[in-house]
């Protein structure tokens, strides 16, 4: 014990000594605008990161994208392959147009950094790329090889690069997800809710509604009809939520629509609820005499849950907590990330990332204090022993 101690005080002093890089590395990769639907603006991020990943002997290849900027797959260039593979997940992408930066600067104030990009997630990378630092310079061993994937899509839900991270999470027995934390408080994120998406095209008949209403057929009569019926599938108690975003339908208010549609959001907290909510609107049928309806669509991002092996990386967590003398706290988010897809392959914990506030707002920000303490909850993980229950 007192060994596993001693080793956390000295990459968590390691790490207090590097806070001012760390803090330099964050507003250098924030300062590159790389919003999800500009492909190019990735290029300087992940530059950036490739030379970073060098320094420390990594091999990196790029993946590139079809419509997105590409992704970054790193491995230690001499890995004892005999090791498992640990996996560290992030993306360099951001919901901020290029621009944002005129009228919302990265800067360093006051003991945080704010700017677009700062705390979701550009910095989880720096503490990422500096617990590997610390475990490196202070001559530590993994015991199980730490594989680098960091994708340009997961702000618009990770559409090309989702296939590479099941893949590679099919070769892992763990993964951390470096999310910024839940809250102020930055609890770690144990669970996520599942999340899908589905398109409702309904057809009706049209007809002149004051010379001929009864030959016509009203299709957004029927949506009324499925939106109320969505809406009755929420339940806040198992974790269930079915929100119709967007309606659309008519032409004339004169017409009786021959048209509507609907987008639909499910939220679930286990992919049982999911395959059951997804059951039920796939099996809706029409109300309204002389209309049909079209759905696709399904789950798109599983839940992550708290399974078994989910739960020892918790475990894993708490322990190194207290090492470091973290007091940690555990949530669940309502939304989704790669974390979703790893779970399904690998043992997962998710928001590991700093401390901070304001994902996707304008006081986005992060604390700088807490920055090599977070990297070094996160360097005690990597180095946590690989157990077989990590994977099964």
């Amino acid at each position: 014990m007192s060994e596993a101690m001693d080793r956390a005080r000295a990459i968590l002093a390691y790490l207090e000594n590097e806070v001012d890089a760390m803090v330099e590395m964050l507003v250098d990769l924030a300062s590159h605008e790389s919003p999800s639907d500009v492909p190019d603006s990735q290029a300087g991020v992940q530059d950036q990161l490739t030379n970073f990943l060098k320094e420390m002997d990594f091999k990196i290849r790029h993946v590139p994208g079809r419509e997105t900027g590409g992704h970054l797959f790193a491995v230690p260039r001499n890995r004892d392959r005999g090791l498992p593979v640990q996996l560290l997940v992030g993306h360099t992408d951001t919901v901020w147009p290029i621009g944002t930066t005129e009228s919302m600067p990265v800067v360093v104030e006051n003991g945080i950094v704010r700017g677009p990009g700062t705390f979701d997630m550009k910095g989880g990378i720096v503490q990422g790329i500096f617990a590997l630092r610390a475990v490196r310079a202070l001559g530590f061993e993994f015991p199980a090889a730490p594989v680098w994937f960091i994708n340009s899509d997961e702000e618009i839900g990770s559409p090309e690069s989702r296939r590479y991270v099941r893949m590679i999470s099919r070769t892992a027995v763990r993964a951390f997800i470096l999310e910024p934390g839940l809250g102020i408080e930055g609890k770690l994120k144990t669970a996520r809710k599942g999340v899908g998406r589905f398109h409702i095209l309904i057809h009706g008949k049209a007809a002149h509604s004051g010379l001929d209403p009864t030959s016509g057929a009203s299709a957004i009569q029927e949506l009324a009809n499925v939106v109320h019926q969505l809406h009755s599938l929420t339940d806040l108690e198992r974790g269930i939520t079915v929100n119709v975003g967007v309606v659309q339908g008519g032409t004339r208010v004169n017409v009786k629509a021959a048209k509507a549609e609907a987008e639909v959001d499910v939220r679930i907290a286990s992919m049982d609820d999911g395959e059951a909510v997804t059951r039920v609107i796939r099996g809706l049928t029409p109300k309204t005499p002389g209309t049909s309806l079209e759905i696709r669509g399904g789950i798109q991002a599983p839940p992550l849950e708290r399974t078994p092996r989910n739960r020892k990386l918790w475990e894993a967590a708490l322990a190194a907590g207290r090492r470091l003398d973290i007091k940690l706290e555990e949530g669940i988010s309502g939304g989704a990330s790669d974390g979703n897809t790893t779970s399904q392959y690998a043992a997962t914990l998710d928001g590991l990332g700093p401390l901070g506030d304001g994902a996707h707002a304008l006081h986005e920000h992060v604390v700088t204090n807490a920055l090599p303490r977070r990297a070094a909850l996160l360097a005690e993980l990597l180095l946590s022993p690989v157990t077989s229950g990590d994977k099964w």
